[in-house]
């Protein structure tokens, strides 16, 4: 387990004492120190402070008693099953081991302050395998792992959200002006992974491009680069953290197949359910979804940020 309560208070400034903030600003920057990321993308993690600083706290009243966010704020920590390795999404920074940051990260943190008034997480890495076991033994209170929302493992655990739609999306040289995403595709050369989603999808939306495939993701990638392609399509996450540690290509729109993410939970919890529901409606609406992910996954897209997702718009949430 990793500790994040005492260093993770990147821009939380404004709610810490006086003496703590000297404390912290000793320990955290409140820049995207996470070797190979996007320069850009530190005046972007910067600007966390502010939304860290207006982050709702949920009122008394909604720490029903006896309820599990009521029995988290007593413990003082909020404790998530969180990657410690996904760019953008989760990842821990070398240097600074407490220091965690991405989409998934940042909204454990938001959750936090929304329940404790301060981003107090601890960290439990998962395997994909044992998400459920976490939640059902009580070893977390949540699971942030992009954790897809099925209908078969909502027989297992509860899911929150949808938090974020993924899915397949395209990428390109970075001095290509021409394509802009899935629509531009037609009778271009496309890359794709040998046996991935892709190889059906595309022609589903483009029937004129020319599909070329690939074994493996950097024999794809090594394409791209050296112009036998057009385009490479591939999930998004995954280009996503590529297109942040090599400049020379870039992701252009926005994911054009959908995979919703949901906020992992102990089966039949239904009160912490709709008051995690009730959180993100919160930060959807005032904004503070769109930038953390401008300061995330944004960095290395060449887009706005997409509309959230509805909440319970996929079966199991």
């Amino acid at each position: 387990m990793i500790s994040s309560r005492s260093i993770l208070r990147r821009g939380l400034v404004l709610l810490a004492s006086a003496a703590t903030v000297a404390s912290l600003a000793a320990c955290s920057s409140g820049t995207a120190a996470v070797p190979g990321s996007d320069p850009s993308a530190s005046a972007k993690a910067s600007s966390l402070e502010e939304v860290y600083a207006n982050a709702p706290v949920a009122d008394a009243a909604a720490l029903i008693s006896d309820s599990t966010m009521a029995k988290i704020k007593a413990r003082g920590k909020l404790i998530v099953a969180e990657a410690l390795d996904a760019p953008l999404l989760s990842q821990q920074d070398p240097t600074n081991p407490e220091d965690v940051q991405g989409f998934d990260a940042d909204l454990a943190k938001m959750l936090a302050i929304y329940i404790l008034g301060e981003p107090n997480v601890e960290i439990v890495p998962p395997a994909s395998e044992t998400r459920e076991a976490l939640l059902a033994n009580g070893t977390v209170d949540v699971v942030f792992n992009t954790y897809t929302i099925t209908e078969k493992r909502a027989e297992q655990v509860d899911f929150a959200g949808p938090y974020l739609e993924s899915g397949l999306a395209v990428a390109v040289r970075s001095d290509n002006t021409d394509i802009n995403g899935i629509d531009d595709l037609g009778g271009k050369t496309v890359i794709v992974g040998a046996n991935t989603p892709a190889v059906t999808a595309v022609p589903e939306k483009q029937p004129t491009a020319n599909i070329v495939s690939f074994a493996t993701d950097p024999q794809a990638l090594q394409a791209l680069t050296q112009g036998r392609g057009d385009a490479y399509v591939q999930d998004f996450t995954l280009l996503a953290s590529h297109a942040i540690d090599d400049k020379s290509i870039k992701v252009v729109g926005q994911p054009f197949t959908s995979e919703a993410y949901g906020i992992g939970l102990k089966k039949d919890d239904a009160q912490f359910k709709s008051f995690i529901n009730e959180w993100l409606k919160k930060i959807q609406n005032d904004g503070s979804w769109a930038k953390i992910w401008d300061a995330t996954l944004g960095s290395a897209v060449e887009s706005s940020a997409p509309t959230p997702p509805a909440i319970g718009s996929v079966p199991g949430s």
